[in-house]
């Protein structure tokens, strides 16, 4: 995206971290946290400006240029002991809403904690949910793949569930995807 920060981009009249922010607030999750990296200030300020009816923990991560798995790290740090999964939502993937985030959180089972992932068409989307107990395995990730790896060594524990909306794929990384993301609406 060059010099522009895509998460404080508008689509739909609304910056991409707001969408994010207000999808999760608006679910089921019992407590939001937000890591901000580049133009931490700017972002807190949008997310701020988003009516929580939860709490919304927002944390700095100073280590944000060496990839995402600094953000997944930091995320896991701050969640309280007590936690029985974390959903990892990805804030530039603006469709996502919160009745995707609560599909995936009534498909969690304490009692059988899966990882659960969104699927269509037999390809895995986001966002994910991450059982406690690999959270220690996330502490330890490194670069910018983010947890890709953990899918693949977890896949015995991997819960696919089924979604009809591409929109847990359609994630704006250019501006070319930007400019198509505010010709069309939420995706099928």
């Amino acid at each position: 995206m060059g010099a522009r920060n895509k998460l404080l981009c508008e689509v739909d009249g609304m910056t991409m971290v707001e969408r994010s922010v207000r999808a999760a607030v608006d679910s089921r999750c019992a407590r939001v946290v937000v890591v901000t990296g580049w133009q931490a200030d700017r972002v807190q300020a949008a997310i701020e400006a988003v009516p929580a009816s939860k709490p919304v923990t927002v944390v700095h991560n100073a280590q944000y240029a060496t990839g995402l798995a600094s953000s997944l790290r930091r995320a896991v740090a701050t969640l309280p002991e007590s936690t029985d999964a974390a959903l990892v939502q990805l804030a530039d993937m603006p469709w996502i809403r919160a009745a995707h985030i609560d599909r995936l959180i009534e498909a969690f089972d304490a009692c059988n904690s899966a990882i659960v992932v969104p699927v269509r068409d037999g390809r895995r989307g986001h966002p994910v949910l991450w059982p406690k107990h690999c959270f220690s395995a996330i502490s330890t990730l490194s670069g910018d793949i983010g947890a890709r790896s953990l899918l693949e060594r977890f896949a015995s524990e991997v819960r696919a569930v089924p979604f009809d909306t591409d929109a847990i794929f359609e994630d704006i990384d250019t501006p070319d995807q930007l400019d198509q993301a505010r010709q069309h609406s939420m995706p099928p």
